[in-house]
Protein backbone atom coordinates (compact mmCIF):
# COMPACT_ATOMS: atom_id res chain seq x y z
CA UNK A 1 0.00 0.00 0.00
CA UNK A 2 1.30 3.29 -0.32
CA UNK A 3 1.71 5.89 1.88
CA UNK A 4 -1.06 7.91 0.31
CA UNK A 5 -3.46 5.49 1.50
CA UNK A 6 -1.95 3.56 4.08
CA UNK A 7 -4.52 2.89 6.59
CA UNK A 8 -4.92 5.99 9.46
CA UNK A 9 -4.24 4.34 12.72
CA UNK A 10 -4.17 7.42 14.94
CA UNK A 11 -5.86 10.44 15.32
CA UNK A 12 -5.45 13.79 17.28
CA UNK A 13 -9.25 15.43 18.25
CA UNK A 14 -8.98 19.07 19.37
CA UNK A 15 -12.05 21.26 18.37
CA UNK A 16 -13.98 24.19 19.71
CA UNK A 17 -17.66 23.05 17.35
CA UNK A 18 -17.94 20.10 19.13
CA UNK A 19 -20.69 19.52 16.24
CA UNK A 20 -21.20 15.44 15.85
CA UNK A 21 -18.17 15.23 16.97
CA UNK A 22 -18.94 12.09 19.43
CA UNK A 23 -20.62 10.24 16.18
CA UNK A 24 -17.35 11.00 14.05
CA UNK A 25 -15.23 9.65 17.02
CA UNK A 26 -17.35 6.34 17.54
CA UNK A 27 -16.90 5.61 13.55
CA UNK A 28 -12.87 5.64 14.24
CA UNK A 29 -12.82 4.10 17.09
CA UNK A 30 -15.00 1.16 15.14
CA UNK A 31 -11.90 1.39 12.34
CA UNK A 32 -9.66 0.42 15.75
CA UNK A 33 -8.25 3.94 15.19
CA UNK A 34 -6.32 5.04 18.68
CA UNK A 35 -7.71 8.73 19.55
CA UNK A 36 -5.62 10.97 21.01
CA UNK A 37 -7.80 14.23 22.79
CA UNK A 38 -7.14 17.72 24.72
CA UNK A 39 -9.50 19.25 27.86
CA UNK A 40 -13.19 19.84 26.79
CA UNK A 41 -12.86 17.92 23.76
CA UNK A 42 -10.99 14.43 25.54
CA UNK A 43 -14.09 14.88 28.41
CA UNK A 44 -16.89 14.71 25.77
CA UNK A 45 -15.84 11.59 24.65
CA UNK A 46 -15.01 9.70 27.74
CA UNK A 47 -18.39 10.84 29.31
CA UNK A 48 -19.66 9.58 26.04
CA UNK A 49 -18.49 6.45 26.36
CA UNK A 50 -15.45 6.45 24.14
CA UNK A 51 -11.80 5.39 25.13
CA UNK A 52 -9.47 8.37 24.60
CA UNK A 53 -6.07 8.84 25.17
CA UNK A 54 -5.48 12.49 26.88
CA UNK A 55 -2.98 14.51 24.69
CA UNK A 56 -0.68 14.58 28.08
CA UNK A 57 -0.07 10.80 27.65
CA UNK A 58 1.57 10.98 24.36
CA UNK A 59 3.94 14.14 25.08
CA UNK A 60 4.87 13.25 28.76
CA UNK A 61 4.36 16.63 29.89
CA UNK A 62 1.20 18.38 31.17
CA UNK A 63 -1.20 20.92 30.00
CA UNK A 64 -0.63 24.07 30.94
CA UNK A 65 -1.23 27.78 31.75
CA UNK A 66 -4.39 27.93 31.45
CA UNK A 67 -3.92 25.21 28.03
CA UNK A 68 -2.22 27.66 25.76
CA UNK A 69 0.58 24.97 26.17
CA UNK A 70 -0.87 21.62 25.34
CA UNK A 71 0.16 20.46 21.55
CA UNK A 72 3.18 22.63 21.02
CA UNK A 73 5.41 19.31 21.31
CA UNK A 74 7.77 17.68 19.50
CA UNK A 75 5.71 14.31 19.91
CA UNK A 76 2.67 15.83 18.56
CA UNK A 77 4.46 17.82 15.68
CA UNK A 78 6.85 15.45 14.95
CA UNK A 79 3.92 12.63 14.81
CA UNK A 80 2.21 14.91 12.22
CA UNK A 81 5.25 16.16 10.05
CA UNK A 82 7.73 13.14 9.45
CA UNK A 83 7.71 12.43 5.96
CA UNK A 84 7.17 8.45 6.08
CA UNK A 85 8.75 7.58 3.26
CA UNK A 86 12.26 9.42 4.31
CA UNK A 87 14.16 6.70 6.17
CA UNK A 88 15.89 9.62 8.11
CA UNK A 89 12.03 10.92 9.57
CA UNK A 90 11.51 7.26 10.02
CA UNK A 91 15.12 6.49 11.76
CA UNK A 92 14.51 10.28 14.08
CA UNK A 93 11.30 9.57 15.36
CA UNK A 94 12.16 6.35 16.47
CA UNK A 95 14.80 7.27 18.08
CA UNK A 96 12.72 9.72 19.85
CA UNK A 97 10.01 7.61 20.46
CA UNK A 98 8.00 9.65 18.35
CA UNK A 99 4.55 7.93 17.43
CA UNK A 100 3.04 8.77 14.12
CA UNK A 101 -0.25 10.76 14.14
CA UNK A 102 -2.32 10.25 10.45
CA UNK A 103 -5.57 12.28 11.00
CA UNK A 104 -5.50 15.56 12.89
CA UNK A 105 -9.02 16.98 13.59
CA UNK A 106 -8.82 20.77 14.32
CA UNK A 107 -11.03 23.66 14.54
CA UNK A 108 -10.40 26.69 16.07
CA UNK A 109 -11.52 29.15 19.25
CA UNK A 110 -14.38 31.53 17.81
CA UNK A 111 -11.95 34.43 17.30
CA UNK A 112 -14.75 36.22 14.82
CA UNK A 113 -17.56 35.58 17.48
CA UNK A 114 -15.89 37.30 20.06
CA UNK A 115 -14.56 40.22 18.01
CA UNK A 116 -18.36 40.64 17.48
CA UNK A 117 -19.24 40.96 20.97
CA UNK A 118 -20.30 44.24 21.89
CA UNK A 119 -18.20 45.71 24.23
CA UNK A 120 -15.87 42.69 23.94
CA UNK A 121 -12.48 43.77 26.06
CA UNK A 122 -8.77 43.10 24.62
CA UNK A 123 -7.44 41.11 26.96
CA UNK A 124 -10.40 38.44 26.07
CA UNK A 125 -10.04 38.91 22.09
CA UNK A 126 -6.32 37.92 22.94
CA UNK A 127 -6.75 34.70 24.94
CA UNK A 128 -9.06 33.68 22.17
CA UNK A 129 -6.29 33.94 19.33
CA UNK A 130 -6.06 30.41 18.56
CA UNK A 131 -2.04 29.07 18.08
CA UNK A 132 -1.79 25.28 18.99
CA UNK A 133 -4.68 25.01 16.70
CA UNK A 134 -3.26 26.77 13.62
CA UNK A 135 -0.12 25.22 14.07
CA UNK A 136 -1.23 21.37 13.89
CA UNK A 137 -3.66 22.22 10.90
CA UNK A 138 -0.69 23.82 9.11
CA UNK A 139 1.18 21.00 9.60
CA UNK A 140 -1.09 18.14 9.36
CA UNK A 141 -1.68 20.40 5.49
CA UNK A 142 1.58 20.37 4.55
CA UNK A 143 2.59 16.71 5.26
CA UNK A 144 -1.00 15.61 3.98
CA UNK A 145 0.50 12.62 1.54
CA UNK A 146 0.71 10.95 5.01
CA UNK A 147 -1.93 12.95 7.41
CA UNK A 148 -5.37 13.98 6.50
CA UNK A 149 -6.39 17.06 8.07
CA UNK A 150 -10.10 17.86 9.03
CA UNK A 151 -11.19 21.56 9.86
CA UNK A 152 -14.73 21.40 9.39
CA UNK A 153 -17.57 18.79 10.83
CA UNK A 154 -19.34 18.70 7.51
CA UNK A 155 -16.51 16.59 6.16
CA UNK A 156 -17.55 14.03 9.21
CA UNK A 157 -20.06 12.23 7.26
CA UNK A 158 -18.02 11.77 3.69
CA UNK A 159 -14.53 10.75 5.75
CA UNK A 160 -16.00 8.18 7.80
CA UNK A 161 -18.41 6.77 4.70
CA UNK A 162 -14.43 6.53 2.76
CA UNK A 163 -12.62 5.63 5.88
CA UNK A 164 -15.44 2.49 6.00
CA UNK A 165 -15.09 1.58 2.18
CA UNK A 166 -11.38 1.67 2.58
CA UNK A 167 -10.37 -0.48 4.85
CA UNK A 168 -9.33 2.96 7.04
CA UNK A 169 -7.32 4.79 4.44
CA UNK A 170 -8.24 7.50 2.73
CA UNK A 171 -7.61 8.48 -0.61
CA UNK A 172 -4.85 11.10 -1.79
CA UNK A 173 -7.44 13.04 -3.49
CA UNK A 174 -9.33 13.41 -0.38
CA UNK A 175 -6.58 14.48 1.81
CA UNK A 176 -5.20 16.88 -0.72
CA UNK A 177 -9.15 18.57 -0.76
CA UNK A 178 -9.18 18.70 3.18
CA UNK A 179 -5.36 20.21 2.95
CA UNK A 180 -6.53 23.14 0.37
CA UNK A 181 -9.41 23.38 3.05
CA UNK A 182 -7.38 23.67 5.72
CA UNK A 183 -4.96 26.00 4.82
CA UNK A 184 -7.62 28.17 3.73
CA UNK A 185 -8.76 28.66 7.12
CA UNK A 186 -5.88 29.13 8.89
CA UNK A 187 -6.07 31.98 6.27
CA UNK A 188 -9.18 33.10 7.19
CA UNK A 189 -8.63 32.44 11.20
CA UNK A 190 -5.09 35.02 10.64
CA UNK A 191 -7.01 37.34 8.87
CA UNK A 192 -9.83 37.62 10.92
CA UNK A 193 -7.16 38.38 13.79
CA UNK A 194 -5.22 41.15 11.43
CA UNK A 195 -8.41 42.94 10.39
CA UNK A 196 -9.72 43.18 13.81
CA UNK A 197 -6.63 43.64 15.98
CA UNK A 198 -5.66 46.75 13.80
CA UNK A 199 -8.65 49.05 14.34
CA UNK A 200 -7.38 48.50 18.48
CA UNK A 201 -5.63 51.42 20.03
CA UNK A 202 -2.25 50.68 21.59
CA UNK A 203 -2.78 48.95 24.88
CA UNK A 204 -1.00 50.27 28.09
CA UNK A 205 -0.14 47.78 31.01
CA UNK A 206 -1.96 49.57 33.50
CA UNK A 207 -5.11 49.03 31.32
CA UNK A 208 -5.35 45.58 29.29
CA UNK A 209 -8.91 45.92 28.37
CA UNK A 210 -9.11 48.64 26.23
CA UNK A 211 -12.17 48.00 23.77
CA UNK A 212 -11.65 48.05 19.66
CA UNK A 213 -11.10 51.75 18.81
CA UNK A 214 -13.96 52.14 15.78
CA UNK A 215 -12.39 53.43 12.47
CA UNK A 216 -14.64 53.97 9.56
CA UNK A 217 -12.86 51.09 7.25
CA UNK A 218 -9.90 49.01 7.65
CA UNK A 219 -6.86 49.92 6.54
CA UNK A 220 -5.95 46.80 4.71
CA UNK A 221 -9.28 45.45 3.11
CA UNK A 222 -8.83 41.66 3.54
CA UNK A 223 -11.53 39.59 1.65
CA UNK A 224 -12.32 35.67 1.67
CA UNK A 225 -14.85 34.06 0.05
CA UNK A 226 -16.13 30.69 -1.66
CA UNK A 227 -17.33 29.42 -4.44
CA UNK A 228 -20.87 28.09 -4.17
CA UNK A 229 -22.27 28.06 -7.57
CA UNK A 230 -20.58 28.43 -11.17
CA UNK A 231 -22.95 30.06 -13.55
CA UNK A 232 -23.30 29.52 -17.18
CA UNK A 233 -22.38 32.15 -17.71
CA UNK A 234 -22.26 35.80 -17.13
CA UNK A 235 -24.27 38.67 -18.40
CA UNK A 236 -23.50 38.23 -21.46
CA UNK A 237 -22.97 34.78 -23.04
CA UNK A 238 -19.23 35.04 -24.14
CA UNK A 239 -18.09 35.77 -20.08
CA UNK A 240 -17.47 33.58 -17.62
CA UNK A 241 -19.11 34.11 -14.24
CA UNK A 242 -19.41 32.48 -10.61
CA UNK A 243 -20.81 33.22 -7.43
CA UNK A 244 -18.87 33.12 -3.89
CA UNK A 245 -20.27 33.05 -0.57
CA UNK A 246 -19.03 35.05 2.98
CA UNK A 247 -20.19 31.79 5.07
CA UNK A 248 -22.89 33.48 6.84
CA UNK A 249 -25.49 31.43 5.83
CA UNK A 250 -27.55 34.17 5.04
CA UNK A 251 -28.27 36.77 2.40
CA UNK A 252 -28.41 35.69 -1.51
CA UNK A 253 -25.35 33.94 -1.99
CA UNK A 254 -26.39 31.80 0.82
CA UNK A 255 -30.03 31.18 -0.22
CA UNK A 256 -31.88 28.14 -0.83
CA UNK A 257 -33.37 27.56 -4.09
CA UNK A 258 -36.51 25.01 -3.87
CA UNK A 259 -37.25 24.26 -7.09
CA UNK A 260 -36.38 25.70 -11.23
CA UNK A 261 -33.51 25.75 -12.76
CA UNK A 262 -30.07 26.91 -12.60
CA UNK A 263 -29.81 30.40 -11.61
CA UNK A 264 -27.73 32.97 -13.91
CA UNK A 265 -25.52 35.91 -13.13
CA UNK A 266 -28.12 38.45 -14.61
CA UNK A 267 -31.58 36.54 -12.08
CA UNK A 268 -28.94 36.95 -9.25
CA UNK A 269 -28.42 40.13 -9.33
CA UNK A 270 -32.20 41.08 -10.29
CA UNK A 271 -32.71 38.79 -6.90
CA UNK A 272 -30.83 41.13 -5.15
CA UNK A 273 -32.19 43.96 -6.51
CA UNK A 274 -35.49 42.28 -5.31
CA UNK A 275 -34.71 41.62 -1.98
CA UNK A 276 -33.19 44.78 -1.63
CA UNK A 277 -36.16 46.70 -2.00
CA UNK A 278 -38.12 43.85 -0.23
CA UNK A 279 -36.34 44.78 3.33
CA UNK A 280 -37.02 48.56 2.88
CA UNK A 281 -40.66 46.90 3.83
CA UNK A 282 -39.31 44.69 6.13
CA UNK A 283 -38.74 47.57 9.08
CA UNK A 284 -39.93 48.48 12.26
CA UNK A 285 -43.54 50.57 12.04
CA UNK A 286 -44.55 48.60 9.10
CA UNK A 287 -46.13 45.32 9.21
CA UNK A 288 -48.34 45.10 5.82
CA UNK A 289 -47.12 42.99 3.00
CA UNK A 290 -44.79 44.50 0.12
CA UNK A 291 -44.34 42.90 -3.56
CA UNK A 292 -41.77 44.42 -6.07
CA UNK A 293 -41.90 43.11 -9.47
CA UNK A 294 -38.04 44.04 -11.08
CA UNK A 295 -36.50 43.97 -14.73
CA UNK A 296 -32.80 44.85 -15.23
CA UNK A 297 -32.34 46.14 -11.13
CA UNK A 298 -35.35 48.79 -11.70
CA UNK A 299 -38.79 48.00 -9.98
CA UNK A 300 -41.41 48.00 -12.90
CA UNK A 301 -43.64 48.29 -10.67
CA UNK A 302 -44.06 47.54 -6.09
CA UNK A 303 -46.88 47.66 -4.09
CA UNK A 304 -48.35 47.32 -0.43
CA UNK A 305 -51.55 45.22 0.12
CA UNK A 306 -53.75 44.21 2.90
CA UNK A 307 -52.47 40.66 1.51
CA UNK A 308 -49.85 39.50 -0.32
CA UNK A 309 -51.89 38.48 -3.26
CA UNK A 310 -53.34 42.05 -3.20
CA UNK A 311 -50.05 43.67 -2.82
CA UNK A 312 -48.61 41.65 -6.55
CA UNK A 313 -51.96 42.55 -8.28
CA UNK A 314 -51.02 45.85 -7.20
CA UNK A 315 -47.44 45.84 -7.70
CA UNK A 316 -48.16 44.38 -11.35
CA UNK A 317 -50.69 47.25 -12.44
CA UNK A 318 -48.21 49.59 -12.81
CA UNK A 319 -46.56 48.15 -15.75
CA UNK A 320 -47.64 45.04 -16.76
CA UNK A 321 -45.38 44.65 -20.16
CA UNK A 322 -42.38 45.17 -18.51
CA UNK A 323 -43.14 42.46 -15.73
CA UNK A 324 -42.95 39.85 -18.51
CA UNK A 325 -40.20 37.47 -17.53
CA UNK A 326 -39.56 39.91 -14.06
CA UNK A 327 -37.94 38.71 -10.43
CA UNK A 328 -40.19 39.25 -7.44
CA UNK A 329 -39.14 40.24 -4.31
CA UNK A 330 -41.52 40.09 -1.17
CA UNK A 331 -41.17 40.65 2.18
CA UNK A 332 -43.75 37.47 3.53
CA UNK A 333 -43.69 34.46 2.69
CA UNK A 334 -45.58 33.07 -0.25
CA UNK A 335 -48.91 32.32 0.47
CA UNK A 336 -51.39 29.99 -1.95
CA UNK A 337 -53.30 33.02 -2.76
CA UNK A 338 -50.53 34.90 -3.92
CA UNK A 339 -49.05 32.06 -5.80
CA UNK A 340 -52.27 31.40 -7.67
CA UNK A 341 -52.00 35.33 -9.07
CA UNK A 342 -47.91 34.85 -9.72
CA UNK A 343 -48.71 31.80 -11.64
CA UNK A 344 -50.66 33.65 -14.10
CA UNK A 345 -47.92 35.48 -15.37
CA UNK A 346 -44.25 34.28 -16.43
CA UNK A 347 -41.19 35.24 -13.97
CA UNK A 348 -37.92 34.26 -14.13
CA UNK A 349 -37.60 34.13 -9.85
CA UNK A 350 -39.79 34.79 -6.53
CA UNK A 351 -37.57 35.49 -3.49
CA UNK A 352 -38.97 34.98 -0.87
CA UNK A 353 -38.60 34.84 3.21
CA UNK A 354 -40.49 31.24 2.65
CA UNK A 355 -43.23 29.52 0.80
CA UNK A 356 -45.91 27.58 2.31
CA UNK A 357 -47.33 24.15 0.86
CA UNK A 358 -50.09 25.76 -1.26
CA UNK A 359 -47.84 27.78 -2.88
CA UNK A 360 -45.10 25.18 -3.26
CA UNK A 361 -47.82 22.63 -5.33
CA UNK A 362 -49.32 25.62 -7.20
CA UNK A 363 -45.71 26.82 -8.47
CA UNK A 364 -44.82 22.56 -8.92
CA UNK A 365 -45.85 22.92 -12.66
CA UNK A 366 -43.54 25.55 -13.62
CA UNK A 367 -40.47 23.66 -13.67
CA UNK A 368 -38.48 26.74 -14.80
CA UNK A 369 -39.37 29.37 -12.13
CA UNK A 370 -37.02 29.48 -9.82
CA UNK A 371 -38.31 29.99 -6.19
CA UNK A 372 -35.60 31.34 -3.68
CA UNK A 373 -35.57 31.51 0.32
CA UNK A 374 -33.58 33.96 1.70
CA UNK A 375 -32.38 34.86 4.85
CA UNK A 376 -32.14 38.71 5.65
CA UNK A 377 -28.40 40.04 6.08
CA UNK A 378 -27.99 43.51 6.44
CA UNK A 379 -24.85 44.64 4.67
CA UNK A 380 -22.22 47.36 6.28
CA UNK A 381 -20.79 47.90 2.56
CA UNK A 382 -20.69 48.05 -0.92
CA UNK A 383 -17.89 47.38 -2.53
CA UNK A 384 -17.60 48.31 -6.67
CA UNK A 385 -14.62 46.94 -8.85
CA UNK A 386 -12.15 49.43 -9.86
CA UNK A 387 -9.06 48.93 -12.32
CA UNK A 388 -6.53 48.38 -10.16
CA UNK A 389 -8.26 48.18 -7.39
CA UNK A 390 -11.77 48.54 -5.03
CA UNK A 391 -14.30 51.15 -4.09
CA UNK A 392 -16.10 50.78 -0.84
CA UNK A 393 -18.66 52.71 1.10
CA UNK A 394 -21.24 52.15 3.45
CA UNK A 395 -24.38 50.73 2.54
CA UNK A 396 -26.83 53.06 1.91
CA UNK A 397 -29.21 52.03 4.70
CA UNK A 398 -30.19 56.00 6.02
CA UNK A 399 -33.79 55.86 7.18
CA UNK A 400 -35.81 58.81 6.72
CA UNK A 401 -36.77 60.41 10.21
CA UNK A 402 -39.17 63.03 11.34
CA UNK A 403 -36.56 65.66 11.63
CA UNK A 404 -35.31 65.40 8.15
CA UNK A 405 -38.66 66.20 6.59
CA UNK A 406 -38.97 69.79 5.65
CA UNK A 407 -41.93 71.50 3.68
CA UNK A 408 -40.17 74.39 1.66
CA UNK A 409 -43.60 75.38 -0.07
CA UNK A 410 -46.41 77.71 0.41
CA UNK A 411 -49.02 74.56 0.50
CA UNK A 412 -48.15 71.49 2.87
CA UNK A 413 -48.82 68.19 1.54
CA UNK A 414 -52.06 66.75 3.03
CA UNK A 415 -51.74 63.33 5.27
CA UNK A 416 -52.85 61.44 2.12
CA UNK A 417 -50.08 62.73 0.23
CA UNK A 418 -47.21 62.69 2.32
CA UNK A 419 -48.28 58.53 3.07
CA UNK A 420 -47.31 58.62 -0.85
CA UNK A 421 -44.41 60.50 -0.67
CA UNK A 422 -43.09 58.33 2.17
CA UNK A 423 -43.71 55.34 0.05
CA UNK A 424 -42.33 56.63 -3.12
CA UNK A 425 -38.93 57.88 -1.74
CA UNK A 426 -38.43 54.65 -0.06
CA UNK A 427 -38.90 52.81 -3.77
CA UNK A 428 -37.35 55.63 -5.44
CA UNK A 429 -33.93 54.76 -3.42
CA UNK A 430 -33.93 51.84 -5.39
CA UNK A 431 -33.74 53.34 -8.79
CA UNK A 432 -30.90 53.67 -11.04
CA UNK A 433 -30.11 57.79 -11.32
CA UNK A 434 -31.55 59.57 -12.55
CA UNK A 435 -34.71 58.70 -10.71
CA UNK A 436 -38.31 59.72 -10.62
CA UNK A 437 -40.87 57.60 -9.09
CA UNK A 438 -44.67 58.78 -9.61
CA UNK A 439 -47.12 57.18 -7.25
CA UNK A 440 -49.77 56.93 -4.51
CA UNK A 441 -50.21 55.81 -1.14
CA UNK A 442 -48.95 51.94 -1.14
CA UNK A 443 -47.99 51.78 -5.30
CA UNK A 444 -46.02 52.64 -7.74
CA UNK A 445 -47.67 54.22 -10.67
CA UNK A 446 -44.98 55.59 -13.06
CA UNK A 447 -40.79 54.60 -12.72
CA UNK A 448 -38.41 56.86 -14.96
CA UNK A 449 -34.82 55.10 -14.41
CA UNK A 450 -31.39 55.92 -15.38
CA UNK A 451 -31.93 59.15 -17.87
CA UNK A 452 -28.61 61.64 -17.96
CA UNK A 453 -31.12 64.26 -17.18
CA UNK A 454 -33.57 64.25 -14.88
CA UNK A 455 -36.46 66.09 -17.27
CA UNK A 456 -36.07 63.10 -19.16
CA UNK A 457 -36.73 60.43 -15.79
CA UNK A 458 -40.03 62.60 -15.19
CA UNK A 459 -40.93 62.26 -18.85
CA UNK A 460 -40.21 59.09 -19.26
CA UNK A 461 -41.77 58.23 -15.81
CA UNK A 462 -45.12 59.50 -16.87
CA UNK A 463 -45.03 58.18 -20.27
CA UNK A 464 -44.90 54.85 -18.91
CA UNK A 465 -47.46 54.93 -16.46
CA UNK A 466 -50.60 52.51 -16.94
CA UNK A 467 -52.72 54.26 -14.58
CA UNK A 468 -53.90 57.58 -14.63
CA UNK A 469 -51.36 60.31 -13.04
CA UNK A 470 -53.28 63.11 -11.64
CA UNK A 471 -53.30 63.52 -8.02
CA UNK A 472 -50.12 61.50 -7.78
CA UNK A 473 -47.18 62.14 -5.87
CA UNK A 474 -43.28 61.91 -7.53
CA UNK A 475 -40.13 61.81 -5.69
CA UNK A 476 -36.40 62.27 -6.80
CA UNK A 477 -33.15 60.69 -5.81
CA UNK A 478 -31.52 64.14 -6.22
CA UNK A 479 -32.07 67.73 -6.34
CA UNK A 480 -33.74 69.15 -9.28
CA UNK A 481 -31.16 71.40 -10.84
CA UNK A 482 -33.32 73.53 -12.49
CA UNK A 483 -37.18 73.91 -12.09
CA UNK A 484 -37.96 71.73 -15.51
CA UNK A 485 -38.26 68.49 -13.87
CA UNK A 486 -40.57 70.14 -11.31
CA UNK A 487 -42.86 71.44 -14.51
CA UNK A 488 -42.77 68.28 -16.29
CA UNK A 489 -44.03 66.54 -13.25
CA UNK A 490 -46.59 69.24 -12.67
CA UNK A 491 -47.74 68.65 -16.06
CA UNK A 492 -48.41 65.08 -15.35
CA UNK A 493 -50.48 65.58 -13.08
CA UNK A 494 -48.58 64.96 -9.55
CA UNK A 495 -49.45 67.50 -6.43
CA UNK A 496 -46.43 66.80 -4.27
CA UNK A 497 -42.78 66.19 -4.67
CA UNK A 498 -40.22 64.34 -2.17
CA UNK A 499 -36.99 65.70 -3.06
CA UNK A 500 -33.24 66.00 -0.88
CA UNK A 501 -32.78 69.85 -2.13
CA UNK A 502 -29.85 71.52 -1.76
CA UNK A 503 -28.95 72.83 -5.29
CA UNK A 504 -28.46 76.34 -6.51
CA UNK A 505 -31.12 76.92 -7.89
CA UNK A 506 -33.47 75.70 -4.53
CA UNK A 507 -35.64 78.76 -5.21
CA UNK A 508 -36.46 78.30 -8.40
CA UNK A 509 -37.65 75.30 -7.57
CA UNK A 510 -39.66 76.23 -4.89
CA UNK A 511 -40.76 78.64 -7.11
CA UNK A 512 -41.77 76.49 -9.51
CA UNK A 513 -44.17 74.42 -7.50
CA UNK A 514 -45.54 77.02 -5.24
CA UNK A 515 -46.71 79.02 -9.17
CA UNK A 516 -48.30 75.37 -9.92
CA UNK A 517 -49.45 74.63 -6.96
CA UNK A 518 -47.57 71.61 -5.53
CA UNK A 519 -46.85 70.83 -2.40
CA UNK A 520 -42.95 69.83 -1.84
CA UNK A 521 -40.63 68.44 0.82
CA UNK A 522 -37.32 68.25 1.31
CA UNK A 523 -35.12 65.54 3.37
CA UNK A 524 -31.58 66.66 3.00
CA UNK A 525 -30.91 63.20 1.62
CA UNK A 526 -29.71 62.20 -1.51
CA UNK A 527 -30.29 58.47 -3.01
CA UNK A 528 -27.90 58.25 -5.52
CA UNK A 529 -27.61 54.52 -7.27
CA UNK A 530 -25.31 54.38 -10.39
Amino acid sequence: MSRSTARIQRAILSVTDKTGLVEFARQLSGLDVELISTGGTAKLLRDSGIAVKDISELTGFPEMLDGRVKTLHPKVHGGILHRRENPAHTAAVAEHGIQPIDMVVVNLYTFEKTAAKSGVALEELIENIDIGGPSMIRSAAKNFHDVAVVTSPADYPAIAEELARLAGALSLETKWRLAQKAFATTAAYDSAIASTLERVATPTPADFRIPPVEESFPQTLRLLFRKTLDLRYGENPHQKAAMYSDGSGVGVANARQLQGKELSYNNIVDLQAAWDLAQEFNVAGFDGPFCAIIKHTNPAGAATGKTLAEAYKRALECDPVSAFGGVIGVNRPVDGEAAEEMHKLFLEVIAAPGFDEAAKARFASKKNLRLVEVKAAPQKWTLKNVSGGMLLQDSDSRTLQDADLKVVTQRGPTPEEIRGLLFAWKVCKHVKSNAIVYAREGQTVGVGAGQMSRVDSAKIGAMKAQMPLRGTVAASDAFFPFPDGVEEIARAGATAIIQPGGSQRDLEVIAAADRLGLAMLFTGVRHFRH
